[in-house]
């Protein structure tokens, strides 16, 4: 069995078996905090197919673990600048969110930072990319949003005149924002995968005109359609760490795949899709949350455009 396979698997028992555990015990029991930190600073040093493993598994249990922004994107920002703060992260001892540029209305004079940041991931420490540079602070309040998905927690952060600690000069932004993208397109895979296993367990079970409408030929042409947008996300997912192309491709096509997905899973299961009671729409939110969280579908095809097409002609 591949690497990712048993990372899989293990990051699954584990959620099934402690879905609660907080993120210092997970880090510790399975060692996801520092899969991407490199082994001199304390961590395993594994690669984007094991990210995107371990993502994928995260997503479908809808887990609020803050894989995404400490043990990925903190921790590529951190590999380039900041080197001495990666063992904290690999051991599960400290979280990080990042803030990429343009993300809240921020102002750095010298070594004190002032402004907002409306949303934010979760984490103990902010790594910030403003004025050209990636900086480090601690917040001075934070509130967090009540939010549609529970299971994403956001915070806005903010900053007055807070002391900040110089990383680097902030050239790895663009980097650290795809490779976000990627493991934020294996939740997606992910979360649509766990939506096809519901829609097609209950369309085996749930019997009408005395047999399982899974046998109905609507009902298979709709299971159909979206095991192909399954396969197809995790194709994206599993290539949107290599360079900027790919990641704005999964950036669109997972985002609007998870949606469908958790859609068509809630018109399978009919009325109970709709209640309180039955978790369909906890993936249906989260589809609705991760649609935003680095831009719209339309914001990353916006992104391929200027590939495919060229720069916009200036009028």
């Amino acid at each position: 069995m591949a690497l990712p396979d048993e990372l899989s698997a293990v990051v699954r028992a584990y959620l099934a078996d402690r879905p609660e555990a907080p993120w210092p015990e997970f880090a510790d029991d399975v060692g996801i905090a520092g899969l991407l930190v490199p082994e001199e600073h304390g961590g395993a040093g594994c690669g984007p197919a094991e990210m995107a493993a371990v993502a994928e598994e995260l997503g479908r249990a809808l887990s609020p673990h803050p894989f995404l922004q400490s043990a990925v994107m903190a921790v590529e920002a951190l590999k380039a600048d900041g080197q001495g703060l990666l063992p904290s992260l690999a051991d599960g001892s400290l979280t990080a969110t990042v803030v990429l540029p343009d993300d809240g209305d921020l102002r750095l004079e010298g070594d004190r930072l002032t402004g907002v940041v409306p949303y934010a991931l979760e984490g103990e420490l902010a790594l910030l990319y403003v004025g050209g540079l990636l900086v480090a602070a601690v917040p001075e309040r934070r509130r967090t949003h009540r939010t549609m998905d529970g299971s994403r927690p956001l915070q806005e952060l903010v900053f007055h005149d807070t002391p900040v600690r110089r990383l680097g000069d902030g050239g790895s932004w663009a980097r650290v924002r795809d490779l976000g993208i990627a493991a934020l397109a294996a939740e997606q895979a992910g979360g649509a995968r766990r939506c096809l296993e519901m829609a097609v367990g209950h369309a085996k079970t749930r019997r009408q005109f005395g047999r399982p409408i899974g046998s109905f030929q609507a009902v298979k042409h709709k299971l159909a359609d979206v095991f192909l947008l399954v396969e197809s996300a995790r194709s994206a997912a599993g290539a949107a760490a290599r360079d900027e192309v790919p990641s704005a491709v999964a950036g669109s096509y997972c985002a609007e795949a998870y949606l469908a997905a958790a859609g068509e899973n809630i018109q399978v299961h009919g009325g109970i899709g709709v209640t309180w009671e039955h978790p369909a729409h906890r993936h249906l939110k989260r589809a609705a949350s991760d649609a935003q969280l680095f831009g719209p579908p339309q914001a990353h095809r916006a992104r391929l455009a200027a590939h495919v097409f060229g720069p916009a002609p200036s009028r």
